[in-house]
């Protein structure tokens, strides 16, 4: 198989992968087509919607179509001229218990009617299970994979490997390693459906992150029944590139009106807040007023356009790096996804070493969330681990940020030029998000492509506090010159850093503290206490 990555941005990608009826870019969303009863014809899917690859459920085809699929394949049974995944049957072993079917004759039958990829009969782990039985799933998922693996003839097909343990992540962590020992082209990660019903999201970034660092990064991750738009930008974020769902279908069914940030009811609306062809023709009301099937229908169409039309969304901001923004905004459509969000932290450094060191667009911190993403944790690792102050500066000057950046350009700094040329003279600056920036590295990416609020939340003062602390212990100052402005993180570092200096046995002074430390008085106490401490 080949798996092609063009775009990434964290854990997520933009890529291709290539099978016998055509390519699917990734991040995709497979559309569930029930091949018994269907509200959009795979056809409409492929014409209509652009969307080149569904998958269906080969355990119902072989039940109810199996002459006819045998004889003419799967492709011509659902009218569907692209790319065909079917599963195999174990959303019927999760609901009802058991599939009339075994794992290497359902394979055979998948081989038969030219699916393009196929998953083997796994045994989902599901939600309200026991550790003796979630155990045994994943020991009876592997038993099964190596029975399908000896039973399948054809090479054209694409086989996935699911991974059980549902909430037991040790259980998870097996069930990845060993399926990632098998030659699968695709991992896919079983029984989340309940959890993600129950909007348990914090668990959901436990198992994906979990099966994620047990598999080769190189393959594909499907997470299977994913598919509300609200939560497609994180579980992009954490590296799923594939996702099926029949949301769209049975949520139109229900009367449910699916949105970017939620689900509406369609009889308590009164405007659409959409713009596709469904909504820009028809009112509410209009579809009320239709015949049941034929609104069950429009809906649906609704709801599959706003579930690609999200797709879409996620890709471009993979390409503009801006997939933690859109996170964090759809993170605020409810508190569980706000609870995943701050899940990442345990993370990030795992995220970090997996995401692009320089990006196309510059980075928005808006809160605390963002404290864990990558760039952010970089820079801190790197001035920690990495950094070293040049070689006889003995005179640290933090001085507070300026609006204008790469720092050095700013006017302000432009008339500190004999401090500058000092080399006994450090000059960092100090400030959200990153705490403490030597004046030499200010244009590295992104610390000069970065906007933050004014003035910052505690969370972040704090985080701040503490990096400008740890980088002045790490290094030989013998002065310290704080230039502070009358903000909080100041206020919060006068105390600390009079504190570590007597602790140190190291000068600590403040040349000025004030609503306007580049005024031309500021200034002149900067010069004063600089040739007072040199």
């Amino acid at each position: 198989m080949s798996f092609e990555v063009t775009s990434k941005d964290l854990l997520g990608r933009i890529g291709t992968i290539d099978t016998k009826s055509g390519k699917i870019e990734t991040p995709h969303l497979l559309p569930v087509v029930n091949p018994l009863t269907q509200p959009i014809s795979p056809k409409d899917i492929l014409k209509i919607f652009r969307c080149n690859a569904i998958i269906t459920n080969a355990y119902l085809v072989k039940k109810n179509l199996a002459s006819e699929a045998l004889a003419n394949g799967i492709h011509r049974v659902l009218d569907y001229d692209s790319v065909v995944v079917t599963d195999s049957g174990a959303y019927q072993i999760l609901e009802y218990g058991n599939v009339e079917v075994q794992p290497d004759e359902i394979a055979l039958f998948q081989e038969a009617i030219g699916t393009d990829v196929a998953v083997i009969l796994d045994v989902p782990t599901g939600w309200a299970t026991n550790r003796t039985r979630a155990e045994w799933t994943v020991n009876e998922t592997i038993r099964r994979a190596d029975l399908t693996l000896k039973a399948i003839t054809r090479s054209d097909i694409l086989w996935e490997g699911p991974i059980q343990g549902g909430t037991f992540l040790d259980l998870v962590a097996k069930s990845a390693k060993e399926m990632s020992q098998r030659p699968f082209a695709v991992y896919s990660l079983g029984s989340p459906t309940p959890i993600m019903e129950r909007y348990m999201f914090d668990r959901l970034t436990d198992m994906i992150m979990t099966a994620k660092m047990n598999i080769p990064l190189s393959k594909p991750l499907h997470l299977f029944g994913a598919g509300h738009p609200f939560m497609l930008a994180l579980v992009t974020a954490l590296g799923c590139d594939l996702f099926d769902s029949a949301s769209y279908a049975i949520f139109a069914k229900q009367g449910r009106y699916l949105t970017e940030g939620g689900t509406l009811r369609l009889r308590e609306i009164e405007y659409f807040p959409c713009s596709c062809p469904v909504c820009q023709r028809h009112t509410p009301k209009d579809l009320i007023e239709l015949d049941k099937t034929e609104a069950e229908r429009k809906l649906a169409e609704h709801n599959l356009f706003v579930c690609l039309e999200e797709i879409r969304r996620i890709k471009q901001a993979i390409i503009e790096g801006r997939l933690w923004e859109l996170i964090e905004i759809r993170a605020r459509s409810h508190p569980s996804l706000l609870q995943a969000l701050g899940a990442l932290k345990k993370y990030a450094q795992f995220i970090e070493r997996h995401t692009p060191s320089t990006k196309k667009k510059g980075l928005l911190y808006v809160g605390p969330h963002g404290l864990s993403r990558p760039e952010i944790i970089r820079h801190r690792l790197r001035l920690i681990e990495s950094y070293r102050s040049p070689k006889g500066r003995q005179i640290l000057v933090l001085l507070p940020q300026v609006h204008k950046r790469p720092y050095h350009t700013s006017p302000q700094l432009a008339n500190l030029s004999i401090i500058l040329r000092d080399r006994r003279i450090h000059v960092c600056i100090y400030g959200s998000p990153y705490g403490v920036v030597p004046l030499e590295i200010d244009d590295v990416y992104p610390l000069s492509q970065t906007e933050s609020p004014t003035p910052m939340d505690l969370e972040t003062e704090r985080h701040c506090a503490k990096i400008i602390q740890k980088h002045i212990a790490s290094s030989d100052y013998e002065t310290v010159v704080l230039h502070a402005a009358n903000d909080s993180l100041s206020r919060r570092l006068i105390p600390s850093l009079k504190r570590f200096s007597r602790e140190a046995k190291r000068r600590f002074t403040i040349s000025y503290q004030g609503d306007s430390p580049w005024r031309k008085d500021a200034v002149e106490a900067l010069y004063n206490a600089v040739r007072r401490v040199g």
